[in-house]
């Protein structure tokens, strides 16, 4: 059965940086490609970043553009949210999202869709 296990949240300061880890649990028999939504109270839930199976294509919404960064390492079956220049706008609760189905693209996480969802990390960022 495969899981997914974020870290790494906590409370940080404005300006501060942040890694998120999720760890892959189980098997999944096929590459995916995994991407970070966040969701803050009263939000709807957001879509942020997303990277396929080789790394060679990435999607990142315009709210995260340039201080955000995901990399993963399929060989740990872990990916990674870097977060560089964090404001109190980013305050939320962090998921790490698991696609089975777009082979080496990020389509489906782009639209929003995943087969598997972490269970959520809390980041907040004081003024």
């Amino acid at each position: 059965q495969v899981q997914l296990v974020e870290s790494g949240g906590g409370l940080v300061q404005a300006g501060d940086s942040l890694r998120l880890s999720c760890v892959l649990s189980g098997r999944t028999f096929r590459t995916y490609a995994m991407g970070w939504f966040r969701q803050a109270p009263a939000r709807d839930r957001e879509g942020l970043v997303a990277i396929s199976w080789s790394g060679g294509t990435t999607y990142f919404a315009d709210s995260v553009k340039g201080r955000f960064t995901i990399s993963r390492d399929n060989a740990k079956k872990t990916v990674y949210l870097e977060m560089d220049r964090l404001t109190p706008e980013d305050t939320a609760v962090y998921y790490c999202a698991l696609d089975l189905q777009s082979w080496d693209g990020v389509e489906r996480l782009h639209r929003g869709l995943a087969d598997y969802w972490g269970q959520g990390t809390q980041v907040t960022v004081s003024s």
